[in-house]
């Protein structure tokens, strides 16, 4: 009687631990999980049960009992269940460490196993004791042995660590994938307490896994088919948020008006003959899509997207022309004060000398008007503001100055921003604020990032696309080579030759400062290096994040001017650099910088006509760092290259998504183009018929949560 009263209050105990767990209780409440360790969590973000539940892996190891121990072969990663015949520690004199040595037995043969460092081991494992291990075989003189293999005792329910389909984490240094997989495997079974806030009739509509079992298929899938399932649904979360607020957005916006700009034929037509350069088919198309889209009442929300060097900004400008032929203002916003006033200078000079209206230069340090008739005039922030909100000033291009407090428009009908994925939401909307209420000008947000339709569609669901692909005419291809140590001082000498021929050339260093850790060349000190004793007679330059902008923009502009000849530089030269004169770029340790990365500092040279080339540095001896450095030298195309950096490296990495104006996604999978498709066709949907989401309360809250996220974040 005593035994079973004993039993009874023991269950009991259990069930009440169950009912106070909750997806919102603290983890320091979770058994088994001290302060520290809900400390060492706290730095992943997991503070609560649900935090856990939401942190999914990023890979999976594949666990999977095959056959015995007599089946194993060298080389394989395997997993294997049997009993402890022996276990000891001893100590090695040489490397002064406790080496652990079992014996496990499974019938069919014994393996020898080996930890380093655990002698505590011999504390938790016994002879007799049931064990699964997984780990890689190797061989020695005492025939196969596992090297510190994971391990976990069979008996203690599951084996989530050693056999099946095992969960892969992001960690800290303090937190092991065991404790995080096993504080996970607890917390799992309250996947049952999640409410599915996805509207019952999508789910069965596209047949997908219900919240709960995704949540604990994730983590714990018993095959491919389950995991599949559960990373379709948790991806289709992600992409339906971004696609049910981008649609929403749209529909917000077009409920506005824009004016209408018509279209000015013979003069756009004389303005496109007057070019110094031929229009590719590619530009013709976007710009005609562009002038279509003005010409109506409803705002026009168009991506224009294109390689670097492919003329972007041409295809704008014409709109723009187009605009203030209609007697409408346009802004060009971009992320830099050098790329505004080169942007200034190639419009004044080059593409509409001869216009008919009034263009500006609006920075913190530039405020310059160009008149029709009249040469260039530097003027005051206060006179251009002025003549910006009296319309006299007809297409001012800027930077962030174009969105500050104090200036106005008086009827900016388009407005341009370039590089959109360094503005962000709320700058864009800063731009096109700057309109009576009621109504909104036209917006083309332009990018060189090389997405491809399919993530473009992810990212920007709210957006048009236009895709410029081709390379203005005369333009050739870059020669791009990969060289190692040996072939340095053939690769300075190449670089001499062509500064001799009028040339200059950019050098790009991972790193500012040295760093013994990471091995990698330094630009200042291999600033100092070049100029004190392989470039002696040339101008050198160096250009980091670190300087002051003053001092970064008076060096880019002198470069710009060919006052330098080799600039010294780190990424700061990424985006918004256009230098016709360069023609070589060499950058250092290329093999710890991503291909679309990679792919923008060559589009720094081969912006004129002359042969240009791009000299990637690597000492690596890793075979797939060197594979995947080769397809710059196979691929010209920045959307071909960003189909093989999501291969390398994964689209994180690739398009740096944690930057402001995209949306993190943990999930989805960025060129799973059947599934963007069916997220974006699944909010186009449901906004038909509940614009307002007023029949589906649990997505509506959960789009707010997000927002709020999104914003603290």
């Amino acid at each position: 009687m005593y035994k079973f009263s004993n039993l009874l209050i023991f269950f009991k105990l259990k069930i009440e631990n169950f009912k106070i767990m909750h997806l919102s209780t603290p983890l320091i409440e979770l058994k088994r999980i001290g302060s520290v360790t809900a400390s060492n969590l706290n730095k992943l973000g997991l503070k609560t049960v649900g935090d856990l539940l939401f942190y999914f892996p990023f890979r999976y190891d594949d666990f999977r009992i095959g056959g015995g121990i007599a089946d194993l072969k060298v080389g394989e990663t395997a997993t294997i269940r049997g009993f402890i015949d022996l276990i000891q520690n001893k100590r090695s004199p040489r490397r002064r460490m406790y080496i652990t040595e079992a014996l496990i037995n499974d019938g069919t043969e014994t393996l020898r196993v080996v930890w380093f460092n655990q002698p505590f081991l011999t504390r938790t494992l016994k002879p007799g004791d049931e064990i699964s291990l997984a780990g890689k075989v190797s061989e020695d003189y005492g025939g196969y042995v596992m090297t510190s293999p994971v391990y976990e005792k069979v008996g203690r329910g599951p084996a989530i660590h050693t056999e099946g389909i095992i969960p892969v984490y992001h960690l800290t240094a303090a937190v092991s994938q065991k404790q995080l997989r096993s504080a996970i495997a607890k917390v799992v079974p309250l996947a049952a307490e999640v409410s599915d806030w996805l509207p019952t009739d999508i789910i069965k509509r596209y047949q997908l896994e219900d919240l709960p079992t995704a949540l604990r298929e994730i983590h714990f899938p018993k095959d491919e088919a389950e995991l599949k399932r559960a990373k379709e649904r948790l991806g289709f979360n992600e992409l339906f948020i971004v696609q049910v607020r981008a649609q929403q957005n749209r529909r917000a916006f077009l409920q506005l008006k824009a004016p209408e700009v018509h279209f000015h034929e013979t003069e756009i037509r004389a303005a496109v003959s007057a070019l110094p350069f031929a229009l590719t088919d590619d530009q013709r198309k976007a710009a005609w899509e562009i002038i279509q889209d003005t010409a109506h009442n409803r705002p026009m929300l168009r991506l224009l997207q294109g390689d670097v060097g492919s003329g972007k900004t041409i295809v704008a400008c014409l709109a723009a022309y187009n605009t203030a032929l209609n007697g409408l203002q346009s802004a060009l916003m971009v992320p830099t004060e050098l790329l505004a006033f080169q942007h200034f200078k190639t419009v004044s000079e080059k593409l509409f000398p001869k216009a008919s209206f009034a263009i500006a230069l609006h920075t913190r340090s530039y405020h310059y008007i160009l008149r029709p008739g009249q040469p260039v005039e530097i003027t005051t922030k206060a006179v251009l503001v002025k003549a910006i909100a009296s319309g006299e000033v007809a297409f001012v291009i800027g930077t962030h100055a174009l969105i500050q407090e104090g200036v106005t428009f008086k009827n900016l009908a388009l407005a341009i921003i370039d590089e959109q994925h360094r503005f962000g939401v709320e700058q864009r909307g800063l731009l096109t604020d700057k309109t009576p209420a009621g109504t909104l000008p036209h917006l083309v947000s332009m990018t060189a990032t090389p997405i491809p339709r399919s993530l473009a569609l992810a990212l920007y669901g709210d957006l048009d696309i236009s895709i410029i692909k081709q390379l203005p005419i005369g333009r050739q291809p870059i020669k791009t080579a990969l060289i190692n140590e040996k072939q340095r001082e053939d690769c300075y000498n190449f670089i001499a030759g062509e500064i001799e021929r009028g040339g200059q050339a950019f050098i790009v260093c991972p790193l500012i400062d040295i760093s013994d850790t990471l091995g990698a060349k330094s630009v200042k000190a291999e600033y100092e290096r070049l100029q004190a004793s392989i470039f002696k007679k040339y101008s050198l330059g160096l250009v980091h994040g670190r300087l002051k902008a003053e001092e970064r923009e008076k060096v880019m502009a002198d470069f710009a001017a060919g006052k330098i000849q080799i600039l010294v530089a780190t990424s700061v030269i990424e985006i918004g650099v256009d230098i016709p004169g360069a023609t070589v770029m060499m950058v250092e340790d290329a093999d710890r910088f991503g291909l679309a990365q990679l792919h923008q500092y060559r589009g720094r040279v081969g912006r004129n006509d002359r042969q240009s080339y791009c000299f990637l540095m690597s000492n690596s001896a890793d075979a797939l760092s060197n594979e995947r450095l080769s397809a710059l030298i196979n691929f010209q195309s920045g959307f071909d290259l960003a189909n093989a950096d999501l291969k390398f490296r994964g689209p994180g990495e690739v398009y740096g998504l944690e930057q402001k104006g995209f949306p993190e996604l943990k999930m989805a999978n960025f060129y799973d183009l059947e599934l963007i498709k069916k997220a974006r066709d699944a909010a186009i949907a449901l906004l038909e018929v509940d614009p307002a989401l007023e029949q589906s309360p649990a997505l509506r809250k959960q789009i707010g949560e997000q927002e709020t996220l999104a914003h603290l974040e």
